[in-house]
């Protein structure tokens, strides 16, 4: 109970702290926007100052976007050098470095303390996201389409859990000069996962001895390898047409194809009890987390509870805390609850149904236009808000004639399920695209690679929550819990390579063809992959031969070959080792 507590008293802290930052940060840069005019030089003899002095290189060049501004000494200077370079606009929607040197030039210790507060908020909406909503409608679309345990499993399931990893590889893709930001995220992803995820939960559960399914392991592990090879091969040949990337993303149909056989065959065993759970599939990790613990509070859900609940006068003062929390929450929780319809009956409220349906369209209407090149002023983009304006209206009126106040429809269902799976997509996009831009801003601010960003801080942003996850399984589900864990370990790294690589390299491919995607030369990707390959061999050998059984010297070996990569990276970086 006092863990439960703890848990859920961690949980509300961590949201009012991000909350509060995101607060912080809105005021800080309201206010230090009426004071960057003063400090920015004229523009025309600035211009002329730079065309005299050195040739500009242009902003997809490098793979550190615009990291000519560290060449500049004041910070007017590379205030007003961002401004002069149409190159050097973020492809998110804020401009990092301009509100880095030209908001907080004068304080930087200021803007590095916001940069870091907007990274922390910014993976935590895109988990959130992902748990609250995304997983959330497809868990009733696996139930609306009666998919097998199996099929949601490696399908849907498998979806919801990657959403995070497999966005963020897609938007690096379509960045400037970020195609290495995504493929050393994925790998980075899945040797975290692979190797540290899977070390820690063999240091906690190895004195239990704990057996899992040789069939299942060996199958997973083997075919993730085989992935990686393949890897291996597209970069070692360096491009990829769109033939071979639909066929490299369709590898999962053959992973499906056996989880369904493997399933399939355990079916038939008549062993009883633990065989069942052996036998299971990459589940929801998140409802296993839910069912462990009864106090478990979802991250995003609102802190302000049902008044009916608390009517004794000793509660008055935490209903008043809850309100004041809740209030707090707002900048994060409501704009994703306005524009996201959920039909899940928990969370039911026909207000919030009607207004996000209505606002749906709207914000469809107003990112489309966004990425327009003509601008919003245009003609064109008028017809689109207007469409868009339209759209919602109609589906509010109709959603707010055809639904209930006291329950969710149960009337195209399937409508309601898809629209709030779109959303949460869009939403998801949206943050994926600024966490992108943001770690790229941030390593030409700290002139630190782009690469090793994507292959430490994003990697682990992004599997911060498989760590949590899988470890808290393990550690609490017995038998079979330890199962999921290490099936989640495994079968969600596939996952991300076929879905989110794979994806990835489809998309670009698409929108370059007939063209093949080039794949960027960077050798230290043969160093991850190599090490990668090494601590899955590591596991493949060990756990057979202490028969089926986690121990602790699995887990140091595994921790021990993550560490030694780490070192040998950072101290390529730093210019202290050459390989």
């Amino acid at each position: 109970m006092a863990s439960s507590l703890t848990t859920t008293s961690i949980t509300k802290a961590l949201k009012i702290i991000l909350s509060v930052s995101f607060l912080i940060i809105a005021s800080l840069y309201l206010t230090t926007q009426f004071d960057s005019s003063n400090t920015q030089l004229n523009h025309i003899e600035f211009s002329k100052r730079i065309s005299n002095s050195r040739t500009i290189r242009s902003y997809g060049s490098s793979t550190s976007n615009c990291d000519e501004v560290q060449k500049f000494s004041s910070y007017e200077e590379k205030c007003n050098y961002l401004n002069s370079e149409l190159q050097c606009r973020s492809d998110g929607y804020i401009n990092y470095l301009q509100l880095f040197y030209c908001a907080f030039g004068k304080l930087p210790v200021l803007g590095y303390t916001a940069l870091i507060l907007w990274l922390l908020i910014l993976f935590y909406l895109l988990g959130n996201t992902a748990a609250h909503y995304f997983c959330s409608n497809l868990e009733a679309l696996s139930g609306l389409l009666h998919l097998s345990p199996t099929i949601a499993g490696v399908t849907l399931l498998s979806l919801g859990n990657g959403a995070p990893d497999a966005f963020s590889t897609i938007v690096s893709f379509f960045g400037n000069g970020t195609t290495l930001v995504g493929l050393n995220s994925v790998l980075g992803g899945v040797f975290f996962v692979s190797s540290v995820v899977v070390g820690i939960i063999s240091i906690l559960v190895g004195s239990r001895e704990i057996s899992i399914d040789r069939s299942s392991f060996i199958r997973d592990v083997c075919f993730l390898i085989f992935v990686l090879l393949i890897v291996m091969l597209i970069l070692a040949i360096g491009k990829i047409n769109i033939v071979g990337a639909i066929a490299f993303a369709s590898l999962y149909l053959v992973y499906v194809f056996l989880v369904s056989i493997t399933h399939a065959c355990k079916k038939r065993d008549v062993e009883t009890g633990i065989t069942d759970e052996l036998t299971t599939p990459i589940t929801d990790i998140k409802n296993s987390i839910s069912e462990n613990s009864e106090n478990f509070v979802e991250l995003g859900a609102p802190l302000l509870r049902d008044s009916k609940e608390k009517t004794h006068p000793s509660n008055c003062l935490i209903g008043n805390a809850s309100k004041v929390l809740f209030i707090l929450e707002l900048p994060l929780y409501l704009p994703r609850r306005l524009t996201i319809p959920d039909v899940c009956e928990e969370r039911w409220s026909k207000p919030f149904a009607v207004i996000s349906v209505s606002l749906a369209p709207v914000l469809l209407a107003t990112l489309w236009n966004s990425k327009r090149e003509e601008g919003i002023n245009s003609t064109e983009s008028l017809v689109i808000f207007l469409s868009g304006g339209s759209l919602g209206l109609a589906l509010g009126i109709t959603a707010l004639i055809k639904t209930k106040r006291e329950r969710p429809p149960t009337r195209f269902l399937f409508s309601w399920l898809a629209g709030g799976f779109l959303m949460s997509v869009i939403w998801t996009y949206m943050i994926a695209v600024e966490l992108v831009s943001l770690l790229i801003s941030i390593g030409v601010i700290l002139q630190i690679s782009t690469s090793i960003l994507g292959l430490t801080v994003l990697a682990w942003g992004n599997s911060l929550g498989d760590l949590i996850a899988n470890v808290a399984v393990a550690v609490n589900g017995g038998p079979g819990g330890v199962q999921v864990a290490v099936s989640g370990c495994y079968g969600g790294p596939v996952f991300n390579l076929l879905v989110g690589l794979g994806l990835s390299i489809v998309l670009s491919c698409w929108a370059g063809y007939p063209s093949p995607v080039v794949i960027h030369k960077d050798p230290n990707l043969y160093e991850t992959l190599g090490f990668l390959i090494g601590g899955l061999l590591l596991a493949l050998v060990m756990v057979p031969k202490k028969g089926m059984r986690l121990d602790r010297g699995l887990g140091y070996g595994l921790l021990s070959i993550y560490l030694c990569f780490l070192v040998i990276r950072l101290t390529q970086s730093l210019g202290l080792l050459q390989l």
